[in-house]
């Protein structure tokens, strides 16, 4: 009998990993995306400016089945998930004795656990599905109610998809719904995934790691997502652009050199694996020259995209100085009529719970033969302490 090979080594761990943050050390395998230095993200293989175009439904179907649907199963996955597009009317009651100062990603988190109070089967695909179902409602449901806009919301209408149907029962007065239905589509797809790693997606796994359900792992993933080193940052973005209010060149490189002199962060330059311009802010930027090239915002981060590379690429321990994904994103949801950045985050949200759901459907269904993967258990090290006895 053959011998089994001895398991390849991927890293050696030394004292200099030790409060980290993981950073690097590999803990196990992605079925649903990775990231390349070059390329950027890919979803089941595909390079996500081939997939950007796309309708959400057909990329949730991919990242779930692993491959792109045919006719007859784009046809027949949209049928399912207007099947299961069922709010429960208690999660319009509980949303309702929230305070209005909350954060949004406060009323998100929220909204999702008591989803799953109600909804959760224990099948972990099902329960990743019917919450995929759900959001458009629920987004609605924070919006309109923040927003004392509650009475008078149109009724459900999941056939019309996704994203229509978000944009239909939000009815947001003044908006170009086309222009509004375009920029969500494609951000829902640049956002859905991004790798097994990251805070928010590696968090809702380790929580379901346990045995919790899918509600209770997202809202742990989403409660992560929810901090400025992570999700919160495409708001900051927004924000530091607003701050700056010019496009001109030499003011803006003087406002950047300014930002860094007082050493606060360039928002939305930066990747901690890609070495080139995230792919995501170039179809970000794409779109933005087709439905507001004149917008004074984008006009800003037009130049700041010329500016900042430059002026950061003088710094030699940045290894990236260029666009990533929330430099453009903000900007674009502004113009369509998302004008309270506090929201923005809770769009990254609803694109991640169908990516971080399909992961956790991996983690716990297929992995390891179908036995899922272990609880997640990393081993700490005492320090500054030794053993002791009270006298």
């Amino acid at each position: 009998m053959t011998p089994n090979p001895a398991p390849k080594s991927l890293i050696e761990i030394t004292e200099a990993h030790l409060n980290t943050g993981l950073r690097g050390v590999p803990v196990g395998t992605c079925r649903t995306s990775f990231v390349t230095p070059e390329g950027g993200v890919h979803y089941v293989g595909y390079p996500i400016d081939e997939l950007a175009e796309l309708d959400p439904e057909d990329v949730v179907f991919l990242l779930h089945y692993k491959h792109l649907p045919s006719p007859d199963e784009a046809s027949s996955f949209r049928k399912d998930l207007a099947a299961r597009a069922t709010l429960p009317p208690h999660v319009a009651n509980v949303l309702q004795a929230m305070p209005k100062k909350g954060h949004p990603m406060d009323w998100l988190a929220v909204g999702l656990q008591t989803l799953g109070s109600a909804n959760r089967t224990e099948d972990w695909r099902e329960d990743a599905l019917n919450m995929t179902a759900c959001m458009p409602e629920l987004m609605a449901l924070i919006f309109r109610i923040r927003e004392e806009r509650f009475e008078g919301m149109p009724e459900s209408r999941p056939k019309l998809g996704l994203v229509a149907n978000f944009v239909h029962m939000l009815d947001l007065p003044g908006a170009d719904k086309w222009a509004l239905t375009k920029v969500l589509r494609v951000f829902l797809v640049l956002h859905m995934d991004h790798g097994g790693g990251n805070l928010s997606t590696f968090t809702g796994k380790a929580i379901a790691s346990s045995h919790s359900d899918i509600y209770a792992s997202m809202v742990g993933a989403m409660n992560a997502l929810f901090g400025p080193l992570h999700g919160r940052a495409n708001q900051s973005c927004l924000d530091f652009v607003r701050r700056i209010g010019t496009d001109d060149s030499d003011a803006v490189e003087k406002f950047v050199r300014a930002e860094l002199a007082a050493k606060r962060p360039i928002f939305g330059f930066g990747h901690a694996v890609l070495r080139t311009e995230d792919p995501r802010a170039a179809i970000q930027f794409a779109l933005g020259e087709k439905i507001c090239p004149n917008d004074s915002n984008f006009k800003i981060i037009r130049t700041l995209r010329e500016v900042v590379p430059r002026v950061l690429g003088e710094i030699p321990k940045i290894s990236n100085p260029n666009a990533n994904v929330d430099i453009a994103s903000g900007t674009l949801l502004n113009h369509v009529g998302l004008v309270d950045s506090e929201y923005y985050t809770t769009f990254f949200g609803w694109a991640r719970t169908a990516g971080i759901g399909a992961q956790i459907v991996d983690e716990r269904t297929i992995m390891r033969g179908g036995r899922g993967v272990p609880l997640y258990r990393p081993k700490y090290i005492a320090e500054e302490q030794q053993e002791q006895h009270i006298e």
